[in-house]
């Protein structure tokens, strides 16, 4: 029992709860690049880790009435079937690739962190400006509840291949698509995770890639974490944890991009993130002083 995988589960699940973004889109890069697991073992008992973390969550939200179950059935309706299909192929190209096998999974992971990460950022920064009229509940009617189905279906495939996604890419989706408010965009988010990472943690399990002892361990420090973090969600302005969380999910998907043997120069791999970190940090300096500015009395 490493007690540096339950500090990392504890942090993952603060993250999970508090913002519906993080699980397998953070742990699954945590225990190939810190922990040196096979990817395919990474992904699996990710997974399987991540099914009692988003239960737990799940479960604080829909008590908290922030969840809107409707939609999170339907979402599930194209989640499911996809999420299973996704680790059919993943067992598809384990037979294919050969020993290129690994770096082929390092390879889809890192495109699909790199995609999270882009979308976590635009949620973060671009989305509350371009949506309007926010609502904590609405009648789903059918084009809402084919979006629903779509929805699931592509976030569902890329989840039972990489593991990640099921947080950030659902929850960019339920504010373009559905417009929810941000309290029922994580309870949703969360609530319909658990039901899809059950199902892909099973078809895992059946595919033989987990490490249940590995999935025990990060359970000691998620479950707790979850909890904190999902009790903190309906308080904490999370904005910024958001676009830090992209900022780092980008830095991952190089990383992994790096030890699958891409040429991407270390100035490169470190900079890259942290001249985001620095543009976005010197952006909200800006937006402060801005307002802190009094305006002229001629300008009122």
């Amino acid at each position: 029992m490493d007690p540096l995988v339950i500090l990392f589960g504890f942090l993952v699940g603060v993250l999970v709860g508090l913002t519906g973004v993080g699980g397998g889109s953070l742990m699954t890069p945590i225990l190939i690049l810190i922990f040196g697991f096979k990817p395919v073992t990474a992904i699996g008992t990710d997974l399987a880790y991540g099914a009692v973390t988003k239960t737990v969550g799940g479960w604080r939200h829909w008590r908290a009435r922030t969840v809107n179950q409707s939609l999170s059935w339907w979402m599930a309706l194209g989640s499911v079937p996809a999420a299973v299909s996704g680790v059919w192929v993943l067992s598809v190209i384990r037979h294919a690739a050969g020993k290129g096998f690994d770096d082929t999974v390092l390879n889809i992971v890192a495109a699909a962190l790199l995609f999270t990460g882009a979308a976590t950022l635009a949620r973060a920064l671009f989305l509350p400006k371009v949506v309007e009229k926010e609502r904590e509940s609405f009648v789903l009617e059918r084009r809402h509840k084919i979006s629903a189905i779509v929805l699931g279906g592509f976030v569902g495939f890329v989840l039972g291949i990489t593991s990640a996604g099921s947080g950030s890419l659902i929850a960019v989706g339920l504010i373009m698509l559905f417009r929810l408010a941000p309290r029922q965009v994580v309870g949703t988010d969360v609530f319909h995770a658990a039901i899809l990472l059950w199902a892909a943690a099973l078809a895992h399990v059946v595919a033989g890639n987990v490490d249940f002892g590995l999935a025990g361990t990060i359970l000691i420090g998620s479950v707790p974490g979850v909890w904190v973090g999902s009790h903190w969600s309906i308080r904490t302005p999370v904005a910024a944890l958001r676009t830090t969380l992209g900022v780092i999910l980008i830095a991952a998907g190089l990383a992994l991009l790096y030890k699958a043997g891409a040429a991407i120069p270390i100035p490169v791999l470190a900079g890259l993130p942290l001249g985001l970190l620095a543009w976005l940090l010197a952006k909200e300096l800006l937006r402060r002083r801005r307002l802190a500015t009094p305006v002229p009395a001629a300008e009122r």
